[in-house]
């Protein structure tokens, strides 16, 4: 496996999260050029993605031979006739055989769906159903909590974060109780480099970095296992 780092040294972290964004969608779009070159046509499974998260990036598949599905949890709105959208949980989505998607795609997802036995049923799911896929997380050691937007807050005991978020402004509801913070709490599990890399052990690992370090991981299979 060979990994392959990103750096930007921008002025804020708002800038380098739109200047990410538009890298990765580059990445993303090589792909899919790639699948289209060997196929025609390609299709693409979401998981844990939105239809309005493609449709904010049309160069991705507007006037393209591309047709995307997206799962989630919850049925999301939006959608047309190269989106749709299937309610599906990224840990099983049997409700799919073996290859069914030429790529699979995760952004942000692989740190929602549970600890370390369920981050592993989602890892084999996007193995299992494309022949390409590309899945970013967070990392752990990023000094910036990504989803609290607070530094260093992700790196107390689970106890002790629920008590930060209950006391900071905006986390949480006033009147939230301990019990509505563990939950939020263990909704969000980062991941490390190496726990990264042993989920998709047969992925290219991207580190993008920020200010010389590590924010995020990207796991791409560029080529047919």
């Amino acid at each position: 496996m060979v990994e392959q780092v990103v750096s930007v040294n921008l002025r804020n972290e708002k800038d380098s999260a739109n200047y990410f964004r538009l890298r990765r969608a580059r990445i993303f779009s090589t792909i899919i050029d790639s699948v289209i070159a060997e196929k025609g046509a390609a299709t693409v499974l979401d998981i844990g993605g939105t239809p309005k998260y493609w449709e904010l990036l049309p160069s991705l598949w507007r006037n393209r031979p591309v047709h995307v599905t997206v799962t989630n949890l919850v049925r999301k709105r939006g959608g047309n006739d190269q989106i749709k959208f299937v309610v599906g949980d990224a840990r099983d989505l049997t409700q799919f055989p073996d290859a069914a998607f030429d790529i699979v795609h995760s952004n942000s997802v692989i740190e929602h769906v549970g600890h370390w036995n369920e981050q592993t049923r989602m890892a084999s799911e996007v193995r299992r159903l494309g022949n390409y896929y590309y899945v970013q997380t967070p990392n752990l050691y990023f000094p910036i909590e990504p989803h609290y937007k607070l530094p260093a807050v992700h790196w107390l005991p689970e106890s002790g974060r629920a008590e930060v978020l209950r006391h900071i402004k905006g986390q949480l509801p006033s009147d939230a109780s301990f019990d509505q913070a563990m939950r939020l709490v263990q909704s969000i599990n980062l991941l490390t480099a190496r726990q990264f890399r042993a989920l998709f052990p047969d992925a290219r690992i991207i580190r993008e970095r920020f200010l010389g370090i590590t924010k995020s991981f990207i796991a791409i299979r560029a080529a047919p296992p």
